[in-house]
């Protein structure tokens, strides 16, 4: 069953979207595989990543991060991929960083619920 979202949620996200680089699931296996070095970050609820995430993932909430990003990722110029379950959240977390002043953060279009239709490993 597809989540519905609500309608202003969309809208909030939608004008994010607009302002973000996204990539697509397979585009951050390939970095992953290829060993390029970025920080994968996961935006979900901690419980969510408590069950499962993407391979050398680190947690920084959606609700925290803007709190706790510069002690986890001090250089605004450091490559950022986020993610959350399908690519909402991240997407509201980017706008957020970028306007504190990161400079190469991208959304994982897909999220979570995209890399494991693709079959992609997890950890948890």
């Amino acid at each position: 069953m597809a989540k519905s979202h609500a309608p202003k949620f969309l809208e909030i996200v939608n004008d994010a979207k607009s302002r973000v680089a996204e990539c697509e699931v397979d585009d951050v296996k390939a970095r992953l595989d290829a060993g390029e070095t970025f920080h994968l970050v996961d935006v979900r609820e901690e419980s969510e990543y408590a069950k499962g995430h993407l391979p050398g993932a680190i947690h920084l909430g959606k609700g925290v991060i803007e709190r706790d990003i510069e002690k986890t990722i001090a250089d605004v110029d450091a490559p950022i991929v986020l993610y959350c379950g399908g690519g909402f959240r991240s997407a509201l977390a980017a706008d957020a960083i970028q306007d504190m002043g990161y400079t190469s953060v991208v959304s994982m279009d897909g999220g979570w619920k995209g890399w494991n239709n693709a079959g992609h490993p997890t950890e948890s």
